[in-house]
């Protein structure tokens, strides 16, 4: 039994370790990070950043490499980095301002969002699964322990459970539109050519301008069919970001 509980121990202390040698790197890149953008070496803060938000995927990290893209001109990318930014933090106000700026100089369109899509907005996206199991299961329990444990019911109860319920159904369309604004995604580069067809030599739809955003409706292959303001197509799937970090 004492072996089993310095196990137990030993284990809790890699585990905290691992957890301290992830937020010191992460801190360092961070910092790194702000020092090349504070410096003016917006290539390099780009890289760090891109690197920083593929470790760990933060409001923070996504806000800074859209300002470094920015400043070099890379225009779709930066909308991507911030609009991610606002899928991980939607109180993300210093993203919401850079996207209305952007926006504004580069003459695009935010997305079109349906209404429980805009609803999905209100709440970081992984809060509504938490929020709807809690509230499901705070229903469920509020109904069926005090018979199993023999209590008396009272008024309470009810409008606990009625509550719980009512904040279930709230969430089923906010992870619906979690779910359908996870396709929409941003063009990367400007004069990118939407295609009739998946292939290079297919007739050119439109061109679509960096920034603008668009819908995923399936892929095949290297291409992509979306649905942008200016029409329907086919574009490369390098050439296009989803707004859900993959």
């Amino acid at each position: 039994m004492v072996w089993g509980g310095q196990r137990l121990v030993i284990l809790a202390l890699v585990i905290l370790s691992s957890f301290v040698i992830r937020h010191s790197s992460f801190a360092a890149s961070f910092s790194d990070g702000t020092t090349a953008l504070r410096n003016g070496d917006y290539a390099t803060a780009a890289e760090v950043f891109s690197k920083t938000v593929a470790q760990d995927p933060t409001a923070g990290a996504f806000q800074n490499l859209g300002l470094a893209e920015w400043q070099r001109g890379r225009r779709g990318q930066a909308v991507l980095a911030w609009e991610r930014a606002l899928w991980v933090d939607p109180f993300n106000e210093s993203s919401r301002e850079n996207l209305r700026f952007a926006r504004k100089v580069a003459q695009i369109e935010a997305p079109q969002l349906a209404w429980y899509e805009v609803a999905s907005t209100w709440l970081p996206v992984n809060a509504w699964a938490w929020l709807a199991g809690a509230s499901l299961w705070l229903a469920v329990g509020i109904v069926m322990l005090p018979p199993i444990f023999r209590w008396q019911r009272r008024g309470w109860h009810q409008a606990v459970a009625a509550l719980g319920l009512a904040m279930f159904l709230v969430c089923i369309p906010a992870m619906f539109g979690v779910n359908t604004r996870a396709r929409i995604g941003f063009v990367l580069e400007k004069n990118t050519p939407l295609r009739l067809t998946p292939t290079r030599d297919a007739q050119t739809v439109t061109m679509l301008g960096a920034g603008e955003p668009a819908r995923i409706e399936r892929q095949r292959g290297n291409y992509l069919l979306v649905h942008a303001t200016f029409g329907r197509g086919w574009i490369e799937r390098e050439q296009f970001g989803r707004v859900c970090p993959e």
